[in-house]
């Protein structure tokens, strides 16, 4: 009976000290809404005729130029050369981490000249006293050999420190993800800009040639006397307003094209030249694919770095919480000492030793206790960074939802007005001529054509940048299906409020999803 007992405490510290020390980490998602509050987004993604945004989201614009600034951009951008720069730097140091399983030493090698003490002991090396003989006290000394230490990871503070480089590593990899997914956003943003400006600056330059022409009649007008200087007057005043607005416009556009180049790598002016030929505004496409808000959990990789951010800081509080145990070593070496380098390796010169060593910080006990303390103040502030983070997912979705459906209507409403305000120009300056109307008529009506073509422009405009941001804030076309497997987490509260398990001291266990990215 005490010898069944005795294996079962013995079982029972086992596992105990196996388990690794500080708390598990479960992943456990913030509650999110069923469905979008945006009435058109409310089919779910379930209907058929709904176009699914890819990888490539950008080449539903059919723009040969648009695709080529992508492909520089990928290639040079120096934000990705950071980001890839972080990743291999992140994949070392879990490979530092992980080597701390293994054993640790190397080869030595020395000479000393040294004095010895009377008594035959010299800086606490011993063995090749010769007494206290004085013509002996001094001499040579000459040794080589091998040192090694393997520390045993019973409390788990080396596997908490691989499990927090693993997590660490995947969420620079969804940071560099992200930083792809902004870098292909803003390359879209700033060419919708350009194509906006170079219209703008074309309805800008048609408008000139029309208050040109209209300076020039009014001018031949004055001169048989059949208008005042007034209206002449007037003619002029508002050419020239019309002409102030070309160099705001045309400063945007060398701005927005500089900005490009940087963004593709290249000199601000390097790609002046090339976007300075007109290009048509792109069409947005229809009948987007948004799917349901859950998605958002695994399509954006601004998300899944704040998930493994949050996983890395609950594994570093079981590095903390191992240094409160003592840590086990198993040390040995080997080698040859001598006071001759003829006599080094041979038989009575060599040495070796070996056995377990044990140390623990325990006067360190209020700086361990404050460092603990430390880690879960920074893990309570990743997970509420972490719902953070999907509610401001939720809010540009909706933001772009909201814009794309009430630009289509504004768009449509501007481009009656600009219709009929194209009708009104035209009969005003018709009944100028003719002596029917005076010239405030003629300018109204230009004025009013000129507004509405303009608002035009910027709502088409609109509508793209609209679409860019949902296909931004729905992660770009990165989305994956989630992979399950075992991992080591925390609890958390989850949707329901409910904690899916509890810290029980220094060795707490458990399962997650696993993240699979």
């Amino acid at each position: 009976m005490n010898v069944r007992r005795y294996v079962i405490w013995s079982a029972a510290l086992f596992i105990f000290a196996c388990a690794p020390a500080g708390p598990d980490y479960y992943r456990s998602d913030p509650p999110v809404p069923e469905q979008y509050g945006c009435l058109e987004s409310k089919t779910g993604g379930h209907s058929a005729n709904l176009r699914e945004i890819t990888l490539e989201w950008w080449k539903g614009f059919n723009d040969p130029a648009l695709d080529s600034l992508m492909a520089r951009a990928v290639s040079k951008s120096p934000d990705l050369q950071i980001a890839a720069a972080r990743v291999r730097q992140a994949r070392a140091l879990r490979g530092i981490a992980s080597s701390n399983h293994m054993p640790e030493g190397g080869a030595t090698a020395g000479y000393q000249r040294q004095r010895r003490t009377e008594s035959g002991f010299s800086n606490g090396i011993s063995g090749i006293a010769t007494g206290g003989n004085a013509n002996d006290r001094e001499g040579d000394l000459y040794q080589a050999g091998f040192d090694a230490s393997w520390e045993i990871d019973i409390f788990g503070g080396v596997r908490r420190e691989v499990e927090a480089a693993d997590a660490e590593l995947a969420a620079v990899e969804e940071a560099r993800k992200d930083a792809l997914v902004t870098l292909r956003a803003e390359i879209a943003r700033n060419y919708m800009e350009l194509r906006t400006l170079q219209l703008r600056l074309d309805i800008a330059a048609g408008d000139i040639r029309a208050r040109r022409h209209i300076v020039e009649l009014n001018r031949n007008r004055y001169t048989a006397g059949l208008i005042t200087e007034l209206d002449l007057s007037r003619a002029r005043g508002v050419l020239a307003t019309s002409e102030a607005v070309v160099p705001v416009l045309d400063r945007s556009l060398h701005e927005v094209m500089h900005r490009l180049a940087v963004l593709s790598g290249l000199e601000p002016m390097r790609l002046v030249q090339e976007l300075s030929q007109p290009g048509v505004l792109p069409q947005v496409p229809e009948n987007l694919l948004v799917g349901l808000p859950s998605d958002l959990l695994r399509c954006r990789p601004d998300i899944r770095e704040a998930e493994r951010e949050l996983a890395a800081a609950t594994a570093r509080i079981g590095v903390a919480t191992a240094d409160l145990f003592p840590r086990f070593s198993l040390t040995g070496s080997f080698g040859y000492q001598n006071k001759t380098p003829d006599n080094l390796m041979t038989g009575p010169s060599n040495f070796w030793n070996i056995g377990p060593d044990l140390r623990w910080n325990i006067l360190n006990l209020k700086r361990i206790v404050n460092t603990i303390k430390a880690g879960r103040a920074e893990r309570d502030r990743l997970q509420a960074r972490y719902h953070q983070q999907v509610l401001v997912a939720l809010e540009e979705v909706e933001n772009a939802l909201v814009g794309i459906s009430r630009e289509k209507i504004r768009t449509a409403s501007l481009q009656q007005a600009v219709d009929a305000n194209r009708l009104a120009t035209r009969l005003a300056e018709t009944r100028y001529q003719a002596g029917l109307e005076n010239y405030l008529s003629v300018i109204d009506a230009q004025l009013a054509l000129r507004t509405s073509r303009d608002l035009l422009a910027v709502s088409r405009r609109n509508s793209a940048i609209a679409f860019i941001s949902l296909c931004k804030a729905l992660g770009g076309g990165t989305c994956r299906r989630l992979e399950e497997a075992p991992r080591e987490t925390e609890g958390t509260p989850g949707a329901s409020g409910k904690t899916q398990s509890e810290e029980k001291g220094p060795h707490d266990s458990g399962w997650s999803i696993g993240t699979g990215f």
